[in-house]
């Protein structure tokens, strides 16, 4: 007798799954994005190039707009290359890494252009070709990377775009080598001494995240780590193991930031063991840098910037010249080398206190830094300080707050140059400078990072009418 349990089952079949849409790319958005259209919305994917016919799968769908991974490309960009990173469409943090080097640099001089062309002011003004980097890759000084850990597997990368899933990137092919090497040492060590990671989801853990920063000139590097509270007996381990591991560690520190949220630093910065400071030569001038002050990530590119500065304001030893958002005061010393007197303004007080120290380690006594807002600072030197010499702008992406750019006006600079990292701000400030009584003279794009979209612009103004 046949018993039930001998009975072949009916297989169930998976249900098939729905082909991957369709789209051509049309552009590449500010982002270096690739931008199709499906129906009324915009599509944006990742990786994907103007003229290229791709299948993706829709990650979100709003109502203007849907966003999506690329998953095939049907029809190529002429100029597509294979990208030289593993984790290139997953960690997304390099969109153009699949295009030549030179496309890159048209991409961005247009970027530029186009943001200019956006403002009657400034349609006229002569855009120079862009300053490529001498290193498209292996560029980077510095890198902000989060922990995770899943299955005792620990990760060091950054979050998906749009998430707060960690792409482990592994050797980042932007990174400087030595960056890359602490990266790898260090999460090794915190797999073999089995370190608790903080868990974002359960509010526990300790390791947050992991900062790097290099001296490409001196092969030196300081590392940060980033707890979810105090602890000395395990970094402290940690660190000694990286050192003894990685020679060219000099300066070991923990921050503590217990907070929730997408903020890095917390208030505290404790140095574990080692030097206090980074100290790195860019263009003409020693730099000391402290853990969590500001610099930029591209060394070779920011001494052509400090370079150019120098050389359009022309300063002498009867002018004077103001540092808007000096940071830890690589424009101001540069110009310092020239002119009578500097005073450099940052709202952030650490870097500050980096600023006088480099001044004093590069023997330049004609400078002052005073931490502050700019807009009140500036205006308290409306009348005291003497019109004529140059003014320098280099703030954060968002740009000046129109306060800033008028009482910068009032100070009556013969000469006013605007270091940007977002054209987008650059223009609507260049534009209201207009309003303010200055030209735009000039602008030179230059490439402070390749692979990305990023890009660097530094302008020179002049008043309309001799004052």
């Amino acid at each position: 007798m046949e018993r039930s349990s001998d009975k072949k089952r009916p297989q169930k079949t998976a249900a098939p799954r729905p082909p991957l849409p369709e789209v051509d790319i049309l552009a590449l958005n500010e982002e270096g994005i690739g931008v199709g259209r499906l129906g009324n919305r915009e599509v944006w994917v990742s990786g994907a190039l103007p003229g290229e016919k791709i299948l993706f799968a829709v990650e979100h769908k709003g109502q203007r707009r849907i966003v999506g991974t690329l998953k095939r490309i049907l029809q190529p960009h002429p100029e597509r290359i294979p990208a030289p990173c593993p984790h290139a469409r997953v960690c997304q943090g390099c969109p153009l890494l699949v295009l030549p080097y030179p496309a890159q640099l048209r991409f961005k001089e247009e970027r530029v252009g186009n943001a200019m062309k956006r403002h009657p002011s400034l349609a006229a003004l002569p855009i120079e070709p862009i300053l490529p980097a001498p290193s498209p890759l292996g560029y980077r000084t510095s890198a902000k990377l989060v922990f995770a850990k899943e299955r005792g597997r620990v990760s060091l990368g950054l979050y998906r775009r749009g998430s707060h899933d960690v792409v482990d990137i592994g050797a980042c092919p932007l990174h400087h080598p030595l960056l890359n090497r602490v990266v790898a040492v260090v999460k090794e060590e915190v797999e073999r001494q089995n370190i608790f990671v903080y868990d974002e989801n359960k509010g526990r853990g300790l390791l947050r995240y992991l900062l790097v920063r290099v001296a490409p000139d001196s092969a030196r590097a300081m590392v940060t780590f980033v707890t979810a509270e105090r602890n000395f007996r395990e970094l402290i381990h940690l660190g000694k193991w990286l050192q003894r591991k990685v020679p060219e560690v000099v300066s070991v520190h923990q921050n503590i930031n217990p907070k929730a949220g997408n903020l890095i630093l917390g208030r505290e910065t404790l140095k574990l063991f080692g030097y206090p400071s980074l100290t790195t030569t860019v263009g003409a001038i020693r730099l000391r840098i402290s853990p969590t002050s500001f610099f930029q990530v591209n060394h070779d590119q920011a001494a052509a910037i400090y370079a150019l500065t120098r050389r359009w304001a022309a300063l002498s030893t009867e002018e004077n010249a103001i540092d808007l958002y000096c940071g830890i005061g690589g424009i101001a010393l540069h110009l310092a080398r020239d002119a009578g007197f500097v005073l450099g303004i940052e709202s952030v007080e650490e870097a500050v206190r980096n600023a006088r120290d480099n001044a004093a380690m590069n023997d330049l006594q004609n400078c002052i830094f005073r931490a502050g807002d700019a807009a009140l600072l500036m205006a308290d030197l409306v009348g005291e300080t003497p019109s004529g010499g140059v003014l320098t702008l280099n703030p954060p992406r968002g740009g000046c707050d129109r306060r800033v750019l008028e009482a910068a006006a009032k100070t009556a600079p013969r000469t006013l140059i605007y270091v940007s990292c977002d054209p987008e701000t650059l223009a609507r400030d260049l534009d209201v400078l207009s309003d303010l009584g200055f030209r735009a003279v000039t602008a030179q794009p230059v490439d402070m990072f390749p692979q990305t979209s990023h890009v660097e612009t530094v302008v020179k103004l002049t008043p309309k009418t001799k004052r």
